[in-house]
């Protein structure tokens, strides 16, 4: 189940309006500012997505999000645990759910560990983050460094390939 709530009114200043003599084909479906997306699974929240503007666009049979103006997604686990919130410049949101983020990505967890990356994908079947790109993991006692990444939303459990890191010894 997906509920979106948006803000819709005049264009107020500083917001884009569509360029006339632009392609339908190009403009957007619809467009909100101050976005909120909530996702739940079986009636529990499972994330909610705020955005500063979001653009919808149709292309055959597909839908896409793109979502801008700085995105923040907050995760639950299901046992109700400390969300996991993930900030980027922009996103995509695909029609099966799936989320993905660009530019200065941070991902925090409940327990503290921070992920730095410029791209990651948060797929809505398996509910899992993974980046292709340079990852750098910090925790308070460890830095990891790496190319490629795959973790659970609450960040319990992640791998890192191509690893390089640093740990403090007590």
């Amino acid at each position: 189940m997906l509920s979106c709530t948006a803000g819709c009114g005049a264009p107020q200043k500083g917001r884009p309006s569509p360029a006339s003599g632009s392609s339908a084909e190009k403009l957007p479906a619809q467009e909100s500012w101050d976005i909120t997306i909530e996702f739940s699974d079986a009636g529990r929240k499972d994330a909610v997505l705020r955005a500063g503007h979001a653009s919808e666009y149709h292309q055959d049979s597909k839908k896409e999000l793109l979502i801008d103006h700085g995105i923040n997604v907050t995760m639950f686990d299901k046992n109700g645990g400390a969300p996991t919130v993930m900030t980027a410049g922009r996103g995509v949101m695909h029609d099966n759910q799936d989320i993905e983020a660009f530019d200065n990505v941070v991902i925090r967890s409940g327990d503290g560990t921070v992920i730095r990356t410029e791209h990651i994908v948060r797929t809505s079947s398996d509910k899992m983050l993974r980046s292709e790109r340079f990852v750098t993991i910090t925790k308070p006692s460890q830095t990891i460094r790496g190319y490629g990444f795959e973790s659970d939303d609450a960040m319990k459990r992640y791998r890192i390939f191509q690893a390089s890191g640093e740990a403090v010894s007590k």
